[in-house]
């Protein structure tokens, strides 16, 4: 496997050094390995990160509106609570830190030890963990359900509420609605291969696809023959809207590549999901159609969709200046 990279001990370090060159928005900590604003404010500061091979996620949403620090783990591994605690201390102004995690169980006990860590320096913190992937219920590497690319509008709320000067309850009560009311699906094409391995850490059949893979290769529904991208849409949708009542409602909806899915795909999916969720009552007001949470190079795609209510639907149009989403 072909990949641009120099050492494969250093890709995440190499990456963080590229973030910083590009963007202006953001500083990058070598000892904490974690992302920040350059220009911190008087606010309540918002945290997240995970294990790197997930871009833009996280580091990429860090900036105005959004993220005041991300912290990146080794590829697929989360971060240890040192660097996170570099996190909150970056992100800290005084007004507290909400920690935004995914579930996954490596990164609970590492984000909750730093939380411990951080309330001896005196820092208020709380958190919020996202549980938004519906395709299974326990997993390999979380108790319950998987955090996946539904976590990018909870972070794109909370920095919203924060950015027009919630309190530290305010943000994180707002931030857990989100939570609540956000649901995803992913479908898996292919294996992907981590920098200086040289081979695919798992494989799919050829004429194959995998219903539910997580984003870290954990095991999915099941596998079953390659579908179109309307069966496709039609899984997803039906998977999503099974979980959780979407009738009538407003809702901004994430079609998200896993790495390796030409846009084209993703916008063929796009049609064919707004076509589904329009026929039930379901009212689109946000797309976003890209890489919002990846899994290297993988093939595949995956649906969020956010259920709204006034207040959400208000913080997803403030504006954001990050290096993967600018809103205003």
């Amino acid at each position: 496997m072909k990949k641009i990279i120099n050492d494969p001990n250093q890709v995440v370090s190499d990456m963080l050094v590229g973030m910083e060159a590009v963007s202006p928005e953001v500083c990058y900590d070598r000892e904490g390995e974690v992302i920040y604003r350059r220009k911190k404010i008087e606010k309540v500061g918002i945290v997240s990160g995970g294990g790197s091979g997930h871009e833009p996620a996280h580091a990429g949403y860090v900036g105005t509106g959004m993220l005041d620090a991300a912290v990146a783990g080794n590829v697929f591994a989360s971060p240890d609570p040192a660097r996170i605690l570099k996190g909150i201390e970056r992100a800290d102004s005084g007004q507290g830190v909400l920690l935004v995690v995914k579930n996954y169980s490596g990164d609970i006990m590492n984000f909750e030890m730093a939380a411990d860590l951080a309330a001896e320096l005196d820092i208020p913190v709380r958190s919020v963990i996202v549980r938004d992937d519906v395709a299974v219920r326990e997993s390999t590497y979380s108790t319950g359900r998987r955090g996946i690319a539904g976590t990018v509008l909870v972070h794109k709320i909370a920095g919203a509420k924060a950015e027009a000067g919630g309190t530290l309850e305010e943000v994180a009560e707002l931030a857990q609605r989100a939570a609540d009311n956000v649901r995803s699906f992913g479908v898996s094409l292919s294996g992907c291969t981590l920098p200086g391995v040289g081979t695919p850490g798992f494989s799919i059949g050829e004429g194959q696809m995998e219903l539910g893979m997580g984003i870290h290769g954990e095991p999915g529904i099941e596998q079953t023959e390659m579908k179109s991208a309307a069966e496709i849409a039609e899984i997803m949708v039906e998977k999503i809207t099974e979980d959780l009542d979407y009738s009538g409602a407003e809702t901004a909806v994430v079609v998200n590549g896993l790495g390796g899915t030409p846009l084209m795909e993703l916008y063929i999916l796009a049609g064919e999901i707004d076509r589904l969720i329009r026929a039930k009552h379901i009212t689109p007001v946000k797309y976003l159609v890209g890489n919002f949470m990846t899994s290297l190079e993988m093939s595949g795609a995956s649906m969020s969709m956010l259920r709204l209510d006034e207040e959400m639907k208000d913080c997803l149009k403030l504006p954001c200046n990050t290096m993967a989403w600018k809103e205003g």
